[in-house]
């Protein structure tokens, strides 16, 4: 049998181990992890229409192009 010193240096061992993986990798998430300019800018992004001729225009701007997605892929078929 092991003596009492065998046992404090195991229980260090469980609780500093721990302790230590989590300083290790758990210090500076944001110099490690983060990207710079992730999120689109204002400008970038999609504008919700909210005016009823804006959600107009829009609906005939995707029937239009889903219009000419159909008629591409029809014109394709056809090869």
């Amino acid at each position: 049998m092991a003596g009492p010193n065998l046992e404090v240096f195991k229980f260090g061992m469980y609780i500093l181990f721990p302790i230590g993986i989590m300083y290790y990798f758990g210090t500076n998430l944001d110099g490690k992890f983060s990207v710079p300019d992730f999120w689109p800018k204002e400008g970038q992004t999609h504008k919700i229409p909210y005016e009823r001729e804006e959600i107009k225009k829009e609906l005939e701007r995707l029937k239009a192009r889903n219009l000419e997605v159909k008629r591409a892929r029809e014109a394709e078929q056809r090869r």
